[in-house]
């Protein structure tokens, strides 16, 4: 009998180790312990000191500390010294609203950026869904597009009446007389006279995420932004006191939100 119960209690050892080292799961690399998704998708809704983007970042979890991305956005950038001018007219004969406008401004720059970028995170709180914090950095080209600034300018011409006009060499004193000027165009005036201003860009920021690895992206970010373009950005009518140029430094506060899978 205790023969039996001894020749038993081998047998199923043996059994149990061997499934042990038939069923026991591969150990994961130190760098990749704790990963449940390695896709990431993140809205990006960014307030800069002088002006303001949305975009989209397609990202690829790499290591339980970094992520690579694909980074995407429109936003628009504006030169320091735009003034904003609220007019006091009633409504003109030929029934035009007299809107607010922007004294001196020629035309408006948007920004289409295409960048690749990464954030590594430094913080062990990550793994136990607490804030991860750490650093994003992106560089990329940039496509600047200007659209003329339509101003309605009252013109003798027209007995009088505002005329949506755009800025010009021949009309720049009429232009940037304020006595002159009754409000601004519509803006979707300049939308067919685009025009292309290449660059490049750079950003880096300190990055806050609420959860880094869980299902849904909850971030926010502050940092600072470059762009630089091949030639001066023609926001405004240069003067002595107003200066065009072709670099824009941004400080910048940007909230994250989106999804893992």
């Amino acid at each position: 009998m205790k023969s039996f119960i001894f020749t038993s209690v081998f047998f199923l050892s043996c059994i149990f180790a061997s499934a042990q080292g038939t069923f026991q799961p591969k150990q994961m690399d130190e760098a990749l312990k704790g990963i449940v998704y390695d896709q990431e998708l993140a809205i990006n809704l960014r307030l800069q000191t002088n002006g303001f983007a949305f975009g989209v970042d397609i990202g690829k979890i790499k290591t339980y500390y970094q992520t690579s991305f694909l980074h995407l956005e429109i936003g628009e950038l504006k030169n320091a010294k735009e003034t904003r001018q609220s007019p006091d007219y009633a409504s003109s004969p030929n029934g035009k609203v007299s809107r607010a406008f922007k004294f001196g401004k020629q035309n408006n720059l948007y920004a289409l950026r295409v960048g690749y970028g990464m954030k590594r995170y430094y913080s062990e709180k990550a793994k136990r869904k607490g804030v991860a914090v750490g650093l994003s950095y992106e560089a990329g080209a940039t496509l600047g597009l200007l659209k003329p600034y339509y101003l309605e300018i009252f013109s003798p011409e027209a007995g009088g009446n505002p005329v949506s006009t755009k800025y010009s060499e021949a009309n720049e004193a009429r232009f940037t007389d304020i006595y002159a000027i009754y409000g601004s165009s519509g803006w979707a005036k300049g939308l067919d006279e685009l025009s292309i201003l290449p660059g490049v860009h750079g950003k880096l920021a300190v990055h806050f995420d609420w959860g880094a690895f869980d299902q849904y992206v909850k971030a926010f970010e502050a940092g600072i932004m470059v762009d630089v373009f091949t030639k001066k950005a023609p926001i405004l009518v240069e003067t002595d006191e107003n200066k065009n140029r072709a670099y824009f430094i941004n400080l910048f506060l940007n909230i994250q939100f989106g999804k893992r899978w």
